[in-house]
């Protein structure tokens, strides 16, 4: 599972979801969705405007996790 750090890096510069639309020029729906982490799939142009606006590196902003074991048992 990849796991979007874009909430956690807004927060520490005290950024709204409206600056980042604003000034990096990336779709409202695109940011609200990889804000709360409910996107499938990232443009490569919308992650090179997020790590230029951010000033962060792709690894800042995704990271690959471990998805958590089953708990169900059948």
């Amino acid at each position: 599972m990849i796991k979007c750090h874009l909430s956690t890096l807004m927060g520490a510069k005290r950024l709204k979801i409206a600056d980042v639309v604003r000034d990096a020029g990336i779709n409202r729906n695109t940011v609200t969705r990889l804000y709360h982490e409910t996107n499938n799939r990232i443009e490569y142009d919308t992650l090179e405007k997020l790590c230029k606006y951010l000033d962060c590196k792709i690894e800042d902003l995704l990271e690959i996790v471990e998805d958590a074991p089953s708990t169900d048992s059948d």
